[in-house]
């Protein structure tokens, strides 16, 4: 089977390295992307530690891909070579089931993720972006609007959608008041789709020093989550709230901030469990949900949403054999506000 660069890890404490993967033949319904650009998910650092418990080695991490189609096969019909093309979180499904015939792919019991999962075609597991091709089911891959700028399309490709799935799903928009919980990799792209939603948003940070930032990404106010008294004063205002923190936190702070009805979607994903306050869900009617991506149709209704109004995530680009240092980085929240990989430094590193 033909084989290609890509850069792995052969352990949990081992570093990411030039390696050779196998990828499949171009089959019927396939389309082959060189990869340009691949975005740089806490998920990635998990996986190849094996914080999860489920990496198998070698292990290539990279689940917000775009680049350039250079390959269909015959029964393709939406691609053709040199369109541009992404690829995020999934690979494959069985297209069968009532969660895929709903677009609902993200939830499918044979849903097979772009990397540690297990590709039907090789008999191995499936290897992610951090390589310079990948071949995918057709019904995978994704149109990437013209007018945006290639390397801060990529991490739409996860970030993007898991904010946009959520916001849309809640059916945020104008005369609603939005609070985004946490200015990272997710909450900035949180605060880009809600205020172009139309809604009201405010940030909550427990950091000052990323006021002015969360201004100029879209938030019409800030609040210091760490100062009693500014919390206090937006209590029982938010119809929406997404909490994109992934560290120990108050849920229960945040839940109070919701009126009658409201709801608190949670898309970080905290080590430990959150104690929840059942009388904060009580007293209110207020719900407390959890999202994860969105489905293949979905994904694209966001992409071409971020065309119309010109949104891309803010990025630091870095060369691939920056990446070991990218995640050290990323451990202490040092970048603003994701690594996009440059993979045509692949073979050079």
């Amino acid at each position: 089977m033909p084989t290609i660069t890509a850069f792995a890890t052969t352990g949990a404490a081992e570093a990411l390295a030039s390696s050779t993967i196998p990828r499949r033949e171009t089959t019927s319904r396939d389309v082959k992307i060189e990869i340009l650009y691949c975005g740089v998910c806490h998920s990635d650092l998990h996986f190849a530690r094996n914080e999860w418990g489920f990496t198998q080695y070698p292990a290539v991490p990279g689940h917000e891909i775009v680049g350039r189609v250079t390959e269909v096969g015959d029964a393709v019909t939406r691609f053709q070579p040199g369109d541009l093309a992404g690829v995020g979180c999934l690979v494959d499904a069985d297209l069968s089931c009532p969660h895929c015939k709903a677009g609902l792919e993200q939830f499918s019991p044979s849903m097979v993720m772009t990397y540690g999962s297990h590709d039907k075609h090789l008999n191995l597991p499936t290897y992610g972006g951090y390589s310079e091709s990948i071949v995918v089911d057709e019904h995978f891959v994704l149109r990437i609007p013209q007018n945006l700028d290639l390397a801060g399309v990529a991490p739409l490709l996860c970030a993007g959608i898991t904010t946009y799935s959520p916001l849309r799903h809640w059916k945020v928009g104008p005369g609603q008041k939005v609070g985004i919980v946490g200015l990272g990799g997710l909450g900035h792209m949180g605060v880009k789709f809600a205020r172009a939603f139309g809604a009201h948003v405010v940030v909550f940070t427990t950091s000052p020093a990323k006021i002015e930032d969360a201004l100029r990404l879209g938030a019409h106010e800030v609040v210091v989550s760490r100062h009693a008294e500014e919390m206090e004063a937006h209590t029982g205002t938010f119809d929406f709230i997404l909490d994109a923190v992934s560290a120990d936190h108050d849920i229960n702070a945040y839940l109070a901030m919701l009126k009658v009805d409201g709801n608190l979607t949670l898309v970080g994903a905290p080590e430990k469990p959150l104690p929840v306050a059942s009388f904060g869900l009580i007293m209110g009617r207020k719900s407390l949900s959890g999202s994860l991506i969105g489905g293949l149709a979905e994904t694209q209704e966001m992409l071409d949403f971020c065309g119309e109004h010109g949104i891309t995530a803010d990025i630091e680009m870095i060369r691939m054999d920056e990446i070991n240092d990218a995640y050290e980085r990323m451990l202490k929240s040092d970048v603003k506000y994701r690594f996009v990989i440059d993979m045509t430094t692949l073979k050079e590193s």
